[in-house]
């Protein structure tokens, strides 16, 4: 409800919840109901359209939420049938009208689940429990890469440490996961990536506390290679939260001299945390990245890292509540905002200097379009193009599809100051 009916975050919508429940099997169920829902809102909701007389009111939200809930139990979960639709019913309430509707839409759809589940096929936007408008967004700028984003979109993602190559090389942490009984293999493209077979807790990863490893997928740790950052380099993250490039950069070259700005001082308390527990320091400062006026000592850079705000649909996988909150125009004003961040910036970097462009998007808008607008009106810049083994290149820039290598989507554009 407070996702679908309110635009809060699943994350914030859930973790308090998840707080009041004692029992660990009990916090893993709820979170992979909700997950769970979020993932295939589009699909679940189709299908109970087909199930119901006559559409919900909106003061039936709550009922509809359980609908689909109850529905997910049944298509999706290893619950037993009658268990799944018995609970689902008791947790109406005492609204009779409800349960009755609940037990007998559940109970139609146990009679006639073939039949419904064949209909979504017929459907774009049920068939890839997706909204309509991002299936066409993702089919107009990569008709070949679409459906391949669009169904892992649905997968759940992987765990991917980082090795903090400070404390220990990938084959020795790999090691030490095989004598805690942790299955992991190493992962292509970042020489410090580790994928686990199994998802875990963090606390039961050998030396998490004390900074031996970190969880970040691979695509976002390519960002501290591209940077080609040198010793004493002076290096700028801004949008830096929650601070995991910003880490790789320092574990990969501890002679550098980092800054990291976001203009959310609670976001940026995450990165002081990060930091402190992998023992690195940088210079934090919480401030406006399109107003550098405000706090740049005019100190020019040699490396600068935009990770830029932009709609995250390459980490749907990980955050499905962004098909359900992400609004066609947001695209356009997300756009607007990188550009003005580009522009921004831009007058940091050092001549000779490099700036690299991330967005953990899947949209030529965000992405190569945004590069292309910027170098026909920056005359000192110039593209620096990446040649890599993974992703595919651009006509700026190098985009990675989510499922890549079970990469997360993102995308990079290095620039160059003349």
């Amino acid at each position: 409800m407070q996702v679908v009916a309110g635009g809060q975050s699943l994350t914030a919508a859930l973790e308090p919840k998840l707080r009041g429940l004692d029992n660990a099997k009990d916090k893993a169920f709820v979170q992979a109901i909700c997950y769970g829902v979020c993932r295939f809102y589009h699909e679940l909701e189709f299908i109970l359209n087909g199930l119901l007389d006559k559409p919900l009111k909106d003061k039936e939200a709550s009922v509809k939420m359980l609908l689909l809930i109850g529905l997910y139990q049944l298509k999706c979960m290893r619950v037993k049938p009658h268990a799944a639709v018995s609970e689902t019913v008791s947790a109406v309430g005492r609204q009779a009208w409800a349960k009755g509707l609940v037990n007998a839409v559940l109970r139609k759809y146990q009679r006639e689940q073939e039949a419904h589940d064949a209909r979504v096929q017929a459907d774009p936007a049920a068939g890839f429990s997706h909204p309509a408008w991002l299936v066409g967004m993702l089919e107009k700028d990569w008709p070949e890469q679409a459906g391949q984003c669009l169904s892992e979109n649905n997968k759940p993602p992987p765990m991917t440490l980082r090795v903090n190559a400070r404390n220990h090389s990938r084959p020795a942490y790999l090691q030490l996961l095989a004598e805690a009984g942790i299955q992991a293999e190493p992962a292509a493209y970042s020489p410090e990536a580790v994928m686990l077979a199994t998802p875990m807790p963090v606390e039961l990863l050998p030396g998490f506390s004390q900074g031996w490893v970190s969880v970040q997928d691979t695509a976002a740790q390519l960002a501290a290679g591209l940077l080609q950052v040198q010793p004493g380099h002076r290096v700028l993250d801004v949008c830096a939260a929650p601070g995991g490039k910003a880490a790789h950069i320092l574990e990969s070259q501890a002679d550098a001299a980092l800054v990291a700005v976001d203009i959310d001082a609670a976001r940026l308390q995450k990165v002081a945390d990060n930091l402190q527990r992998l023992a690195l320091t940088a210079h934090l400062i919480t401030g406006d990245a399109a107003k550098p006026e405000t706090w740049w000592d005019g100190n020019p850079f040699d490396r600068i890292l935009l990770d830029a705000p932009c709609s995250a649909l390459g980490v749907i996988r990980r955050h499905p509540d962004i098909k359900l909150l992400r609004r066609p125009d947001d695209i356009e004003a997300l756009a607007v905002e990188q550009s003005a961040l580009l522009s921004a910036v831009w007058p940091l970097l050092k001549p000779g200097g490099l700036l690299l462009y991330a967005t953990c998007s899947v949209l030529k808008r965000e992405n190569e379009k945004r590069i292309q607008d910027f170098l026909q009106n920056q005359p000192d810049a110039m593209e620096q193009r990446i040649e890599a083994d993974w992703g595919v290149a651009c006509c700026y820039g190098r985009q990675i599809f989510t499922g890549d290598s079970a990469m997360d989507g993102f995308y990079y554009a290095r620039l160059v100051k003349q």
